[in-house]
């Protein structure tokens, strides 16, 4: 089995590349899944989430309100880092426990994480394999305005406080060019699976 990370930057189609590899056949999980499951009132990291940063980031229901805790963490980032000292690790064990049942139940299977910031917080190096999705930022800026409604200013902020995509190509095995028409996406994230397939058997 081969354990691959597939990261981009903001708007940039990385999801829409693990649609298309788990259509090809791959097994895929989502890093963003696995932090939002570990800060439910039943997840590892709820409770110590909520001694860190107060009751106030629950709502009425008790639930963690991700929203108000994002603008706590993102105005700083010395929250930001204590905030992900407290949710990675456990998120890190949902990985390894998809790995292991991927790995038991197809041994010689491709199996994806979809993770934005991986590169970012040094994660990168758990998988065999790391597939980037680059586009150019022009690209990325016009995608993000479009998606949430929002204004160029608002779509490069965001896409400010990540690695530039051109920093993330040195740490990829294999790129995969987004910024064309989806069928031409799909068939080069094709032509990229076809490879990690042959190196998983």
């Amino acid at each position: 089995m081969l354990k691959v990370g597939l990261t981009g930057g903001l708007a940039s189609g990385k999801t829409y590349i693990a649609a298309c590899f788990e259509g090809f056949g791959a097994h895929v999980a989502y890093a963003d899944q696995f932090g939002h499951e570990t800060l439910r009132p039943a997840g590892e990291a709820y409770a110590e989430v909520i001694r860190e940063f107060g009751m106030e980031i629950l709502d009425r229901d008790g639930f963690i309100d991700r929203p108000a805790l994002g603008a706590i963490v993102f105005a700083d980032k010395e929250k930001l880092a204590k905030l992900n000292a407290i949710v990675h690790p456990h998120v890190f064990q949902r990985e390894e426990a998809f790995f292991e049942q991927v790995a038991e139940e197809d041994p010689a299977g491709v199996a994806v994480i979809e993770a934005a910031i991986m590169i970012e917080i040094g994660s990168y190096n758990r998988y065999d394999r790391v597939v980037l999705a680059d586009c150019p930022l022009e690209t990325q800026i016009e995608r993000f305005m479009e998606r949430n409604k929002a204004s160029r200013e608002q779509a490069l902020a965001r896409i400010e406080r990540q690695m530039p995509l051109e920093e993330k190509r040195q740490y990829a095995d294999y790129l995969i060019d987004t910024s064309g028409p989806m069928p031409r996406t799909k068939e080069l994230a094709r032509a990229v699976y076809v490879k990690l397939k042959e190196e998983a058997a």
